[in-house]
This record gives structure tokens, sequence and C-alpha cells, in this order.
């Protein structure tokens, strides 16, 4: 006799079965309408969108490739090959093309630079070259440039004589910033402003300042010492001193002060020689021998 089975437990799992890929099925579509929503929102067609993925996938390989060629060393041997074809084309150091060189001794330029001569073009090192030019005294600025085959270009900019610093053992041309250039001979600084005293390198800006509050006097100055740290004493081509006040403002005030009574009374080249205005507004005139003068004149009876 035959046994039928009752398959109701079967049933059942093939109904969970279709449950769950049905639910599989809209959950995909859910998914897949947004991505393709937000795709769509995107300014790129679908080529573009594959160049994009391709170049950030090639983009990551080529990063781990570096990486990986950097622990072994390569790059440096790759770049020592590409130097040494470029050396062998002809492209290495034969030539330094300088230029903005007037008052400074173009040899210190060569000797800074010929450090890269016959070295291959990609290996010279320009802010090296660059760095060793700005340690020069007189340079104030400097730019090197590949010139290709075979030539360095080198551009200076030169610190600009302005004034003479008296030192204790010799006499040094400066700049308008007070920085030191080189040594300069009696006869050469003759006809230059002369700055003296303990810390004047440092005040040569306010110095300029000085003078140029008054223009007429400027070119009448031969020299100017720092005094204590704190105010200047003006010499004048007549050989006449003025001392100033302490302080920039007093110190300009005074000055343009002076000046005036110059252009009123023509103090500069009279028998004065020093004029005191240290305290302003009044102006103490010392003349030699006027001293013993008047006590001459005191002793006199008649």
């Amino acid at each position: 006799m035959a046994t039928i089975k009752r398959g109701g437990k079967g049933v059942r799992r093939a109904a969970k079965a279709n449950s769950r890929a049905k639910t599989a099925r809209n959950a995909k579509a859910r998914t897949g309408g947004f991505i393709d929503g937000a795709m769509s929102l995107l300014p790129f067609t679908d080529e573009q969108l594959h160049k994009i993925f391709l170049f950030f996938i090639l983009g990551g390989a080529a990063a781990l490739l570096w990486f990986v060629a950097s622990l072994a060393g390569l790059p440096a041997l790759a770049q020592a090959k590409i130097a040494g074809m470029a050396s062998n084309a002809g492209f290495e150091v034969r030539h330094i093309r300088p230029s903005g060189v007037e008052h400074m001794n173009i040899d210190r330029v060569y000797e800074r630079v010929l450090i890269e001569r016959d070295q291959p073009m990609p290996l010279v090192d320009l802010e090296a070259t660059r760095e060793r030019l700005l340690a020069l005294p007189w340079v104030a600025d400097a730019r090197v440039s590949r010139q290709l085959p075979d030539t360095l270009a080198v551009d200076i900019v030169e610190r600009q004589p302005h004034a003479v610093l008296v030192k204790a053992d010799r006499l040094m041309l400066i700049d308008t910033t007070g920085a030191e250039l080189e040594p300069i001979s009696q006869r050469k600084a003759r006809e230059m402003l002369k700055i003296s005293g303990p810390g004047a390198a440092r005040q040569v800006e306010g110095l300029e300042r000085l003078l140029d509050a008054a223009p007429a006097l400027k070119q009448k100055v031969t020299g100017a010492e720092w005094v204590g740290n704190r105010r200047w004493n003006l010499t004048f081509d007549t050989d006449q001193v003025l001392a100033l006040p302490e302080g920039e403002t007093e110190g300009a005030s005074a000055l343009v002060s002076f000046a005036r009574l110059d252009g009123q009374n023509r103090l500069l080249g009279g028998k004065v020689t020093t004029f005191d205005m240290r305290a302003p507004p009044r102006i103490y005139m010392r003349i030699p021998g006027r001293a013993d003068e008047v006590l001459s004149s005191a002793q006199d009876p008649s």
C-alpha cells in the first residue's frame, strides 16, 4: 500500500526562501535606485566617471609602487642615472653668467657659484647656491637660474654704499641699514659721511630721517657722532659742530630750527665753533678765545 507524505514543512521553507529573495530584490532595487539617483546628480557622463575611477585606481597603484621603490632606494638611482644622461648630453655647468655687480669684487661671486661647476644640471642646488651668495656682505638679494644647456645665470642685487663707519682700528663702508660692506681707505672715504660712536651703526636709518628733516643742511653734514647712545652731534663741512637734543622728534625739530637760523643769520662759516641746542629752544654758541676776551675786559680798569 502506497504511503503519501505530506510536505507541509517543505512548502513553508520554500515560502520563506521566496520571501527572502523578494526582500533582497527590493533592497537591491532601492539601493540601486539611490546610487543611480546620486550618480545622475553628478555632472559627468558614464564614460567620464569610468575614467575618473580608473585615474584614482592607477594613482593609488603608482603611489604604492613609489613607496616601495623609495624603500629600495630606486629614486636616487633613477635620479643619478638621469643626471648622468644629462651630463653626457652636454647639460652640465660650464659657464657662470653674473649680472648686477657694480661695487663688489666679482671674484667673490664666482667663488660661491663655481662649486657647481661640471655638475649635471639636474643636480645643481639653486637654493643652496643662492644662500651662499646671500652670505656675502655686499649682496642684498640674489637669484640663480639654469640657462640650458650649460650656464648658470646669477642676478645680484647689491647693497648701496651710504656712509663710512669710524671704528677703533679701521674705516668701514656701510649701507643705509648700517650693514658693514668692506674696509675703505682714508683717501676714498674723504668725501663721504662719517659716522662714529658706540652703537652708531644701528642708528643709521634714524640719522637719515633726521637729516631729511632739513634738506638744506643735509649736504653740508660731513660727520655724525652718536653720543651716549641717545643723541647726535653733527659736524658740518665748515668743521663746526651742532649738538642736538635727545629724542628723534626733538632732534629733528632742533635741526629745522637751526636751518632756519642759519638761513637768516649765516651761522655756518662764522666764528662760532660749537652750537649747543641740547636745551631747546635755547641755543648756546661757543667762540674760541671769547671767554679770554671777556675776562680781560672785566679785569681792565679803564
